[in-house]
């Protein structure tokens, strides 16, 4: 894949367009639950099928734990970071990872007409691009050893 490729193209590349999310009544310590039993880092905050909002493990240290609080007692809806930062499918590659380093996240819902598509992480994007140079670098040891087109 190349930075012009749209992240449209990685979610379908990815496979699985499985988005875990939680509620925003639910408790932290619910959704820090289900963030381990299916070892992801952030889940999206839905309400009334929209979203509202996303919670990572950056939020859960930097707005329970560095301030006391208790995840059992603690609302997602307090400590959710929203409005979302989003992409939408047609948006490069380039774009998403631009967008993710201005704002310093590392999880991006793709939306598509207010609906939730797909989410990145930085780790998606960045294999996308290594598996993209490795063809590139493949074509030209072909090219150069005389076997192009391959």
């Amino acid at each position: 894949m190349k930075l012009a490729d749209t992240v449209g193209l990685v979610l379908s590349r990815k496979g699985s367009r499985t988005v875990w999310s939680v509620e925003p009544d639910q408790s932290v310590y619910e959704a820090i639950e289900k963030m381990a039993e299916k070892g992801i880092g952030a889940l999206l905050v839905m309400a009334e099928g929209k979203l509202a909002g996303i919670l990572s493990e950056r939020d859960y240290a930097r707005k329970v734990i560095l301030k006391g609080r208790h995840s059992q007692n603690t609302l997602v809806r307090e400590i959710m970071s929203s409005p979302v930062v989003f992409a939408t499918p047609e948006q490069t590659i380039d774009e998403c990872m631009a967008l993710m380093t201005q704002h310093r996240i590392r999880h991006l819902p793709v939306v598509d007409d207010e609906k939730v598509v797909g989410l990145v992480s930085i780790g998606d994007l960045v294999k996308a691009i290594v598996s993209g140079q490795e063809q590139t670098i493949q074509q030209l040891e072909s090219y150069i050893t005389g076997k192009y087109p391959a």
